[in-house]
């Protein structure tokens, strides 16, 4: 059935779900997951920041950006590997994040995309928006969609 899982997480709790869903699935399928993380590129201009202290921000952002996704991807590499699933962790800086999601997924060779979601009403995704829903519009792979 399926046998490479990408799996998108930012260190949230909702993410968290995912994490644990999808070890657990890997194991009972035998396996492997891609572990996914994509931050994006910088923060938004300020008003009345210097073009010097904008340029240090985005450097500091960087480096936290790349901090919080290896410590995200080290956690979920601890649970799968206790689990005995093989696992591979990613890390990428994108403004579309959703899209950066289907491109990792079909560059992996991943079959299955496992993501978590509030499961807002329409009224929320159209106020809020939904990741998982730009995901599965933009993806040929199936989605598995944990509420």
């Amino acid at each position: 059935m399926f046998k490479h899982l990408l799996v998108p997480v930012d260190g949230s709790e909702l993410a968290e779900h995912a994490v644990s869903e999808s070890v657990a699935l890997a194991r009972q399928l035998g396996a492997r997951i891609t572990a996914f993380v994509a931050e994006p590129p910088s923060p938004a201009a300020v008003t009345g920041y210097g073009a010097i202290n904008y340029m240090r921000t985005m450097e500091e952002h960087g480096v936290e950006a790349a901090e919080h996704a290896q410590a995200v991807i080290g956690e979920f590499r601890s649970r799968a590997e206790a689990a005995g699933v093989p696992f591979e962790g990613v890390y990428t800086r994108s403004p579309e994040v959703d899209a950066a999601i289907v491109e990792a997924a079909r560059c992996r060779g991943c079959d299955l995309i496992v993501m978590a979601t509030h499961g807002r009403s329409v009224f929320g995704e159209l106020l809020f928006g939904s990741r998982t829903r730009d995901v599965l519009a933009r993806s040929e792979l199936p989605l598995l969609v944990l509420h």
